[in-house]
């Protein structure tokens, strides 16, 4: 499926799809073409079996400012109407990229605002710069938070730290976000795309159904019950000692040897 974008740069080599948020001029703020061009990337990456792992990262010095307050703003008596439309896309982007088999990877580069942090903050594992900053922002413009934050931040860190976020807009740096639990690891500025890409490329090389599962079993957790939850896993790893790279897995394991999986 051949696409061309115009606020993201979208690329598959070696099982790795890198997407990049491409508005710098604008602090990568979300607008509707943005999100409805997430949309598209994740079904790609969804439908895709050569993705085997997903990295979003942003280009120049910004993550995401978070939504385009001005083509908000321009939109006028419009604007709830493009706000829902807006929402429909970029909801539809985390919610494939939340339940895809493959590990999605966010490289945060800079600061994280509004729709931004909540973007970073759906990813599978995070990885910030030492640059990187954290905000929520919404209430600051008399809004609400979108993006999956209110489902996510609470199962990082509780209710009770998430409604600081969201009610006082405290920035916090990456090295706050690491020991929040925000964050899965601080790195240098010069080294985020290297430490990044190969992390990707380890995961990209590993058992992808597997990881479908785990994302799949920890995304309902909270909303089993213990009894539910465990059939669930019981049923799952039936399903994963049944596929390929779980029979793989198990002869590797007992011949002693480095397993070669194939996501399948």
């Amino acid at each position: 499926m051949n696409e061309t974008y115009e606020t993201i740069e979208f690329d598959i080599q070696n099982q790795v799809a890198v997407l990049t948020l491409n508005r710098p001029e604008s602090a990568n703020a979300m607008n509707l073409k943005m999100s409805h061009e997430l949309m598209t990337a994740s079904i790609v990456c969804d439908e895709n079996p050569a993705v085997r792992a997903v990295v979003i990262t942003g280009a120049g010095k910004m993550f995401c400012a978070g939504g385009d307050l001005a083509e908000f703003a321009s939109h006028g008596d419009e604007l709830t109407h493009k706000l829902k439309e807006m929402t429909v896309y970029l909801h539809g982007a985390i919610s494939r990229f939340a339940r895809m088999d493959a590990p999605v990877i966010c490289a945060v580069n800079g600061t994280a605002a509004g729709a931004g942090m909540s973007l970073a903050m759906s990813g599978d594992l995070v990885l910030a710069a030492e640059s990187a900053k954290f905000t929520m922002a919404y209430t600051a413009a008399g809004l609400s938070p979108d993006g999956s934050s209110t489902y996510f931040l609470p199962k990082l860190i509780g209710v009770r730290k998430t409604k600081e976020l969201m009610l006082t807009n405290r920035r916090l740096t990456a090295e706050e976000a690491e020991q929040w639990g925000l964050v899965n690891q601080v790195v240098s500025n010069d080294t985020l795309v290297t430490e990044t890409l190969t992390l990707a490329a380890q995961l990209s090389r590993g058992p992808t159904r597997a990881y479908g599962a785990v994302k799949s079993l920890l995304n309902d957790a909270a909303d089993s019950s213990l009894e539910t939850q465990m059939e669930l896993e019981a049923r799952m790893i039936t399903d994963m000692a049944r596929s390929h790279d779980g029979q793989e897995g198990i002869a590797a394991f007992l011949g002693k040897r480095k397993p070669e999986f194939s996501g399948s």
